[in-house]
């Protein structure tokens, strides 16, 4: 029988320890990231929410107008292109363009809200998948988002 010497078991006890300690100060990180949010939090988000808001609606009303004066103005002979020619295909691939943001602003206007109703009723802030609260530095960059990262990955996916 080979008998360790006391100075390697003893570095074995202060790896062993150490790496105890890292475990630990990483669930604290992690507790740390996702908490509750506190009411003062949650005022800035729904600040944040509720100017997104209004952004989004004057993005989709300034289209809506643009779409409107065009048509107006395209209804004489003279400015309407023939759908055929190059003006007219470049005229469709604009408004394609158009109807495509506005969905996608559309998209995020009723993401925002969703996340309104969530502060009204006393949800916001915690994962509607798994419950979770989701990390303060995630809702900083998505104040709209209703899923932690985890459970935003696995429904993409």
């Amino acid at each position: 029988m080979q008998f360790v010497p006391i100075n390697k078991v003893l570095n074995i006890y202060k790896f062993l320890y150490f790496v105890q300690k890292m475990a630990n100060i990483h669930s604290l990180i992690k507790f740390n990231m996702a908490r509750k949010l506190s009411t003062n939090t949650i005022n800035k988000f729904k600040k944040k929410l509720l100017a997104e808001k209004e952004q989004l609606t004057q993005i989709l009303e300034h289209h809506q107008q643009e779409r409107e004066n065009i048509r107006l103005s395209e209804a004489s002979a003279e400015r309407s292109p023939d759908p055929t020619s190059a003006d007219g295909g470049s005229m469709a691939f604009e408004l394609e363009k158009e109807l495509t943001l506005d969905e996608n602003t559309r998209h995020l206007l009723n993401q925002v809200e969703h996340a309104l109703v969530l502060i009204k009723k006393k949800k916001y802030g915690n994962c509607e998948n798994c419950g979770e609260p989701i990390p303060v530095a995630r809702l900083e960059a998505l104040p709209y988002s209703s899923l932690c990262k985890n459970c935003a990955a696995l429904i993409e996916s």
